[in-house]
């Protein structure tokens, strides 16, 4: 008996929690109700200064520092090749994609990119003017060294 009337009020109290929790949901969206639609945010503007971000990590992606809208990467065709492959950079002065960018699964070299990173935007993305959704408290890691040297410099 005392199980069951224990049950119950613990099913009482979760009922009620949820209750309180949906009236009070931290969501993106916070003067829309989440059963309307509401109006959505004007889309971020890219950064067009072709002039190029700083890696937050080591292996980080390069960020793409212009406009890409309009460019073709498909199967026939990829208009970020016309820059960046090895035989345009010269006259581009576009950095060559990276060495890893012509080995395939076998770690094999191929005189050109390999089909597995053929389409750029999978893992290169532009940088746009837009603001963060969240709080971030990423730290980038030259700060991290930074740091740990001034540190080491007070002992």
């Amino acid at each position: 008996m005392k199980r069951i009337v224990l049950s119950l009020f613990a099913a009482v109290s979760l009922l009620s929690a949820a209750a309180f929790a949906a009236d009070n949901i931290a969501t993106l969206r916070p003067h829309t109700p989440l059963a309307e639609n509401g109006t959505p945010a004007p889309m971020a503007k890219p950064v067009n200064s072709d002039l190029r971000q700083v890696r937050n990590y080591p292996e980080q992606p390069p960020l793409i520092p212009h406009t890409i809208e309009g460019y073709q990467i498909d199967k026939n065709s990829n208009k970020c090749l016309t820059c960046h492959s090895r035989t345009a950079v010269e006259v581009s002065q576009a950095p060559m994609v990276s060495i890893t960018h012509f080995m395939n699964r076998e770690n094999q070299f191929l005189a050109s990119v390999t089909p597995r990173r053929y389409f750029c935007n999978q893992c290169h993305v532009p940088q746009t003017d837009a603001k963060p959704l969240v709080e971030n408290g990423f730290i980038d890691v030259d700060a991290v060294i930074d740091y740990v040297k001034s540190k080491e410099g007070t002992k």
